[in-house]
């Protein structure tokens, strides 16, 4: 069940994803409910999961790729559609690649999942904690929402966007500019822990420098 949940949050991506090119309408405003939506149903799987007792180490890959698809795929059309910089979505691509196959790969050799890898006290608070993970989540579903008003809502109410355009625009950029602070804090523990861990072995097994 779990599993259909992160599968529909995609399904659900592909429409954001076309109306976001489509004529501005009406419907266009669409995207901010379904942002979040989408960023809503992300907490939800992980709860259906732990409430079935059908938590897997699968599971827990796979709504790390779903998270991942979602944001750079907003992010990319964020950019394409030229509402963010072209190196915003180049950041969190670098970092996701980097960090992802760093804890993946470790998931899967370890049999448990991602975030319970992280070891040191900065590494769980940052990285793994509860709270700042449900922050980065609230603060990019802000930065996505607001996103998605920049084009319909000047172009189908310019009066009213008049009014609250500037205090929209500026707290949008903000929670995307916080979005990228977060996406790099929240990397630098688990590069950090692995580098670390691979200097031990190195240290332990001189055998494994290359």
């Amino acid at each position: 069940m779990a599993n259909l949940v992160t599968l529909s949050r995609l399904l659900l991506l592909l429409v954001v994803v076309w109306i976001f090119y489509q004529p501005l309408t009406y419907w266009s405003f669409a995207n901010f409910f379904l942002i979040i939506f989408i960023f809503i149903s992300d907490g939800l799987d992980g709860y259906i999961a732990r409430k079935r007792n059908e938590t897997s180490l699968f599971g827990a890959l796979f709504d790390i790729a779903g998270d991942r698809i979602t944001e750079l795929t907003l992010w990319i059309v964020a950019a394409d559609v030229d509402l963010v910089p072209i190196w915003v979505p180049l950041v969190f691509i670098i970092r996701g690649v980097i960090v992802d196959t760093i804890r993946s790969s470790n998931a899967v050799a370890k049999g448990v999942a991602p975030f319970a890898l992280m070891s040191s006290p900065l590494g769980k608070l940052i990285v793994a904690g509860k709270f700042v993970r449900t922050l980065y989540a609230v603060v990019k579903a802000a930065a996505f929402a607001g996103l998605a008003l920049q084009q319909p809502f000047p172009a189908l109410l310019p009066e009213l966007w008049g009014d609250v355009g500037v205090l929209l625009t500026g707290l949008t950029y903000f929670f995307v500019y916080l979005s990228v602070l977060l996406c790099i804090a929240r990397g630098l523990p688990v590069i950090a822990e692995f580098v670390r861990a691979r200097k031990s072995d190195i240290l332990r097994k001189p055998g494994l420098r290359q």
